[in-house]
């Protein structure tokens, strides 16, 4: 089997690549029947001669390749067809914006297999850079602290490698005694926390949250119990809440009278009630000042703050809530907020590496063992010009219907 690390064509760039150098050298050295060979990229962390370097041949022309893997979506004139392609399609939530990534793969006779889609036996997804998306969200987030009060003026995450670079950066400020409430318990929340035990916050329960007084950055972690309340007042759990949302409502204003900064890293289903409300952001006794919504769902989603996607190159914008309209994040009656949607492409050596471990030891190993475990069976969207059994869903969605 040969395989093509393709270079990302989405813009802006996307630096990330599934395979570094060194894991792609290991893979090869791994399966003796694997081959692979690079596409050139004047954008790719990893520089055309670290994989040179491996002894990697590099070419434009792939079409001698039997998978070709990228991170992001590809152009539907640059997809090739009767391949089988691995990337992130964002169509399997019926993105309008990429239906045509989806009918071409059709059209084509591709086979689509979605990094998302990649799951084990649990449905527990294999691949994600949720953990990267909360710690350079995290860092953002306490950089943009800094910018609002003229604290400290901290490098942009982009403009370092590791995590452990970004924390460096945060030992250094001097924060005040700030209350920062975190919001999910997946990967995402435990990247945020990463960053806040990196920097020395520490965690509190919610109890001592809502009552104490602190001396120095403390944190608590919210989960969906916590910020949700059935309206009928009745007893709430998780299983009840996710099988009737709209039994719910918010309990999050308890934490604005005494949250100065929300980080969240939670996960929203559609039709779920709001968390963060624009009357509690207006009210007279809202503490709240900077929210970090890594999470970032934009349309109708669950933090009223969050207007559009902030983006890498301008992070920060401000939201009034008087007037519930976007100003400059330094604007005095301000809530300055960071919504970077594509927040693991500013860590891109970092995530690449861990993107190359799971691709390496998870995934790879499917094709040399029939795929014994169903890893690829699962994952495929598209098959012989067919939706697969497991995506029939987006057959309305294909259509336009």
């Amino acid at each position: 089997m040969k395989i093509g690390i393709i270079k990302e064509r989405k813009s802006p760039p996307d630096r990330r690549v599934v395979f570094t150098p060194e894991i792609l050298a290991k893979a090869l050295q791994t399966f003796d029947t694997l081959e692979a060979v690079v596409e050139p990229s004047p954008i790719r962390i990893f520089p055309d001669q670290a994989y040179a370097d491996k002894n990697i041949p590099l070419s434009d022309d792939l079409s001698d390749c039997d998978v070709l893997i990228g991170v992001k979506e590809v152009p539907v004139e640059d997809l090739i067809p009767n391949k089988t392609y691995f990337f992130f399609s964002h169509t399997i939530k019926e993105q309008e914006y990429n239906r045509g990534i989806l009918q071409t793969c059709l059209a084509k006779n591709i086979r689509l297999i979605d990094h998302e889609t990649l799951v084990d036996e649990n449905n527990k997804r294999l691949i994600g850079f949720g953990r990267y998306a909360g710690i350079v969200g995290a860092y953002n987030t306490l950089r943009a602290f800094g910018l609002k009060y003229e604290l400290f003026t901290l490098k942009k995450a982009e403009q370092m490698l590791h995590t452990e670079d970004l924390i460096a950066q945060l030992k250094k400020q001097y924060f005040p005694p700030i209350k920062i409430a975190v919001t999910g318990n997946g990967k995402v929340s435990h990247g945020i926390m990463e960053i806040l035990n990196g920097m020395k916050a520490k965690k509190v329960s919610i109890e001592h949250f809502l009552t104490q007084k602190y001396d120095i950055p403390v944190y608590t972690q919210l989960e969906v119990m916590d910020y949700y309340k059935r309206k009928d007042g009745g007893e709430a759990t998780k299983a009840d809440f996710y099988a009737n949302p709209e039994q719910y409502e918010s309990n999050f204003e308890r934490f604005t009278k005494v949250t100065d900064v929300l980080i969240t890293g939670h996960f929203f289903k559609h039709g779920s009630p709001k968390i963060l409300t624009r009357a509690m952001l207006n009210a007279i006794d809202n503490k709240i000042q900077v929210v970090g919504d890594v999470s970032c769902d934009v349309d109708h989603g669950p933090i009223e703050s969050t207007l559009r996607a902030s983006t890498i190159a301008d992070p920060l914008y401000g939201y009034h809530p008087g007037k519930n309209e976007e100003v400059a994040f330094d604007h005095p009656a301000a809530i300055t907020v960071m919504a970077i949607d594509n927040l693991p492409c500013e860590l891109p050596k970092d995530a690449s590496e861990g993107f190359g471990d799971v691709f390496l030891n998870a995934i790879l190993p499917a094709f040399f063992n029939n795929d014994k475990d169903q890893i690829l069976a699962r994952a495929t969207v598209t098959q012989d010009g067919h939706l697969t059994e497991r995506f029939t869903y987006l057959q309305d969605y294909v259509d336009g219907k």
